[in-house]
């Protein structure tokens, strides 16, 4: 691939081999050192434009405070992030999958789709089998269909958020102590995560709540929904008392403000509703009723959690950048470990390997990769909205006046699901 090309499928470039902070701004591409072996260089492919640009600038936030933090310990190997704009297409995605690995990126991050995270999983293993010598790891930070770490499992990715499944069954355990409940309308993107989320939603209903009735059951096009008006209209008429959704980025802010509009007051079950525009675009008709599902909420309530979150703001102080994950730092805690029990920085299959054993803890939060399908295992927190100052609420989200007050804790061996993985190792 021409040098041109790669530099226009890249958004910019950090280096984070200093202790200290750099600025989150396009920078030129780097190719100086790029074989050094005493580095570690991850690649970000997310959409960096478009309509969900907000949600990969999110993730490079988390990812380049967890990279910092590394960098900062002394003895700890050495990270270096470049990232690159998938611009939210598959064929622009596998693009900068290649132009990544001519750069000397060793550790691909993905996660805001898991169609595109299907086409990585694939284009790597090719890849790894035609060039051992340039062999890639794919560590998954938010692509959650379900068949990622089953049918589809590879050796060479690691998928550290909940699957749609596990953040089903943590809904659920809230759904299913609501006994005044007796109608939901489920809606969601239309590809596969969209379509698992319902598909499990339906299932786990039917298994845990079968006095419930799906009063809808509706899939839309990913990212090109301007109106949502039509769909609140049919959630409001069919009488349902709840919404369950997977819907993330603008598919979900534009959805319950859509819903807002109507006048519909029932509730939102969502993987996603606790950040990314959701709260200031429900205002109070949300309060009480929107109820979200993370690996970690702010509000947690203990003195390490606390001091977490306050160490994220005080890096990224502007109301708009509050969007912290905590998976993502101990994603990037795990292949540091990782690397420093392989010795090595270029070894894939020696890092995957010990990566296979990860059981890495932060401010409190513990993870355990699960060797069998490389699906991490942790504790999941469920939280409903309120305003913020309320009982157990010190935290707001990006400045909007709400957060999300933790109304369960589900741990990680409850979390847990089985697995129809077989993987094959080299």
């Amino acid at each position: 691939m021409p040098s041109s090309r790669r530099l226009a499928l890249k958004a910019g470039a950090f280096s984070l081999l200093s202790a200290g902070l750099f600025p989150l701004a396009p920078m030129p591409a780097m190719a100086a050192d790029k074989d050094s072996p005493d580095v570690l260089r991850m690649a970000l492919v997310e959409s960096l434009s478009g309509p969900f640009a907000n949600t990969g600038e999110a993730v490079l936030r988390n990812i380049a405070w967890a990279a910092e933090r590394v960098n900062q310990r002394a003895g700890a190997v050495r990270l270096q992030l470049l990232r690159y704009d998938s611009k939210g297409q598959n064929e622009e995605a596998l693009s900068a999958l290649r132009a990544a690995i001519d750069d000397g990126a060793r550790v691909i991050l993905q996660g805001n789709s898991s169609a595109t995270a299907s086409a990585l999983i694939d284009a790597i293993g090719k890849h790894n089998e035609r060039e051992p010598d340039k062999r890639v790891l794919f560590l998954n930070y938010s692509a959650v269909e379900p068949s990622l770490t089953n049918e589809k499992c590879s050796f060479w990715h690691f998928r550290f958020d909940a699957h749609a499944n596990m953040r089903m069954a943590a809904l659920m355990d809230v759904i299913r102590a609501d006994q005044s409940l007796k109608g939901v309308y489920l809606i969601g993107q239309d590809y596969s995560f969209g379509q698992a989320v319902l598909r499990e939603a339906a299932g786990q209903l039917a298994a845990q709540r079968p006095d419930v009735k799906i009063l809808g059951r509706e899939l839309h096009p990913v990212g090109r929904v301007k109106d949502f008006a039509p769909y609140a209209v049919k959630i409001k008429a069919s009488g349902a008392q709840a919404v369950i959704t997977g819907n993330w980025g603008n598919d979900l802010t534009l959805l319950v403000k859509a819903a807002r509009d109507v006048g519909y007051d029932g509730m939102f079950y969502t993987f996603y509703g606790n950040a990314l525009g959701a709260p200031a675009a429900l205002g109070d008709a949300g309060v009480g009723k929107v109820v979200a599902v993370a690996d970690w909420l702010p509000n947690l309530q203990t003195p390490q959690s606390e001091e977490f979150y306050k160490s994220f703001r005080a890096r990224f102080p502007r109301p708009q950048d509050d969007y912290v994950h905590m998976r993502m730092q101990l994603m990037i805690e795990a292949l540091a470990q990782a690397a420093q029990r392989a010795a090595s920085t270029s070894d894939v299959v020696a890092i995957a390997r010990a990566l296979e054993h990860a059981d890495v803890s932060l401010y409190g939060q513990r993870g355990v990769m699960r060797a069998a399908d490389h699906q991490f295992q942790q504790d999941l927190a469920v939280g409903v909205m309120e305003r913020a100052g309320s009982p157990g609420v010190k935290f707001d989200v990006e400045g909007s006046g709400y957060g999300f007050r933790v109304i369960r804790v589900i741990s990680a061996d409850k979390a847990r699901q089985p697995t129809t993985c077989r993987m094959v190792r080299p």
